[in-house]
């Protein structure tokens, strides 16, 4: 009884304390509310933050340089894409500007959830920004040092939340161990309850399974830790709204170094490295120029009405491949695994067997079939001529050297994009320009007949060699035979 009159007393003197409290101390309680952390979506926004940093790494001077005096002089791509520079230089911006317009998707779907009604505004704000220049809330960041530092900021979230996720199912392994242990352990107990007769070998195999089980818990313990610090660390602990904030700044800030690299107006000169020589732009001589352009020279300023529609719909319009190209026809992909096995039989014909020649028959379409026909009608079937042979392995050489790249970017370009949902950053800087996808179908479906005709040459040229060689060294062996006798 005395006790409860205690506690009693104490209930009551707390009640009347927080009754003598003012009431206007009362209305800054909800202050002390915290805010919405990041929590489990960690994993999800630090890939789209990798996509960002890779696709800001992109933009940087030297990569400017290289597409500049490396990718748009390409052999290949000046003769069955386009030799026309502006055209070349309006398909990287609008591959770049495509990239971000998909990040910044993803971005706008995580701005949803924020608290901050100019955050949950920012598709619209972003767009404005693209198409007018405009922006009010002072999102892209104005000075290279405070992009580098972010940049630092942002590659560091990434790391540990991946690190996170690593630990995170080590965790799930070390504890799945650690049920199956005691679940062998408890079946242990039931045998030697049910067996005495082995009771002193039973007893020190418990003893041992025991000890297993106390270092499985000390690791979890440990792991558990691990996780728990590189929660307080990485995305997962920080505030949700702050996290998109620097996603949405930094969106803001790669559109602005798009619009710097390639010369479009409204772009802010502040994010324009000091380095950045005039080698390094890439943009031609009208600021807008690049927007044009064509695989072919009488298409030219075909897409100049897109001058006056957003600054994405343009881009993704000029993304869309002509009726003439491989990418319209869904042959881009194709073609390229086709020049690929021509490539390695070309290196070793003496070893295409008739099999390997059938199949690589039937991976031919019906026009290059029928190119094929019509380029072997007249062709004797004698291939002895060793300088015809010489001849035709210097020109596929040839052909393969500027056409081959273009196919191995093009399986590049794809397994990228098939696998960039499970990695974080891509491997390589691949852009379409480079690959066969805007590739002249009629002029690849050429150089690809003129492949099959050489190899058709050197493979039989080949053959007729090994066989005389083997008729040769029959009668030889005959003529040994017969002066022994």
């Amino acid at each position: 009884m005395a006790l409860e009159t205690l506690l009693f007393k104490v209930k009551t003197a707390i009640s009347n304390s927080f009754d003598s409290v003012p009431p206007k101390l009362l209305k800054k309680k909800p202050s002390f509310k915290s805010k919405r952390n990041v929590d489990v979506l960690a994993f999800e926004i630090a890939g789209v933050m990798s996509k960002l940093l890779h696709l800001f790494q992109s933009l940087s001077d030297a990569t400017i340089v290289r597409i500049r005096n490396d990718a748009v002089t390409l052999e290949g791509v000046r003769k069955i894409i386009s030799n026309d520079e502006s055209f070349l230089l309006g398909l990287a911006c609008a591959e770049f500007a495509e990239t971000l317009r998909i990040v910044a998707n993803s971005v706008t779907r995580l701005s949803h959830r924020c608290e901050d009604p100019n955050l949950r505004n920012f598709h619209r704000a972003f767009l404005e920004f693209a198409d007018s220049g405009c922006d009010p809330n002072g999102w892209a960041f104005s000075s290279p040092k405070e992009i580098e530092t972010k940049f630092r900021k942002m590659e560091r979230y990434v790391m540990l939340t991946a690190t996170l996720h690593r630990e995170m199912e080590e965790l799930s392994v070390l504890e799945n161990g650690f049920r199956k242990a005691l679940n062998l352990n408890h079946h242990h107990r039931n045998n030697h309850h049910r067996n005495n007769s082995c009771e002193g070998n039973e007893g020190s195999l418990g003893v041992g399974k025991e000890q297993k089980i106390y270092e499985l818990q000390q690791k979890i313990c440990w792991q558990k830790q691990e996780v728990k610090d590189l929660k307080d660390r990485c995305l997962w602990s920080r505030s949700f709204d702050g996290v998109v904030l620097l996603l949405v700044r930094f969106c803001f800030t790669v559109l602005a170094r798009i619009k710097v690299v390639f010369g479009i107006g409204h772009s802010m000169p502040c994010l324009s490295s000091p380095n950045l020589s005039a080698s390094a732009t890439v943009y031609p001589n009208s600021c807008h120029e690049f927007v044009s352009g064509s695989l072919e020279s009488s298409e030219l300023g075909e897409n100049k009405e897109g001058l006056g529609i957003g600054f994405f719909e343009s881009n993704s319009k000029l993304l869309k491949p002509p009726p003439s190209t491989l990418g319209a026809a869904a042959l881009a992909l194709h073609y390229s695994n086709l020049i690929i096995v021509l490539e390695k039989m070309i290196k070793t014909p003496h070893l295409i067997g008739l099999d390997a020649r059938d199949d690589l028959y039937g991976m031919l379409p019906s026009s290059i079939r029928s190119g094929l026909r019509a380029r072997l009608k007249g062709i004797g079937f004698c291939a002895s001529d060793p300088v015809l042979a010489g001849e035709w392995k210097d020109a596929l050489g040839r052909i393969l050297g500027w056409l081959s790249p273009l196919a191995h970017n093009m399986i590049k370009w794809q397994s990228e994009r098939s696998f960039e949902q499970q990695n974080l950053v891509p491997k390589t800087n691949v852009l379409l320009l480079q690959t066969l996808f805007f590739a002249n179908k009629e002029k690849t479906e050429a150089a690809i007949t003129e492949l099959l005709v050489g190899l058709n040459y050197i493979w039989r040229f080949e053959r007729e060699m090994t066989a005389k060689a083997l008729f040769e060294c029959a009668n030889f062996n005959g003529f040994i035979k017969s002066t022994k006798t």
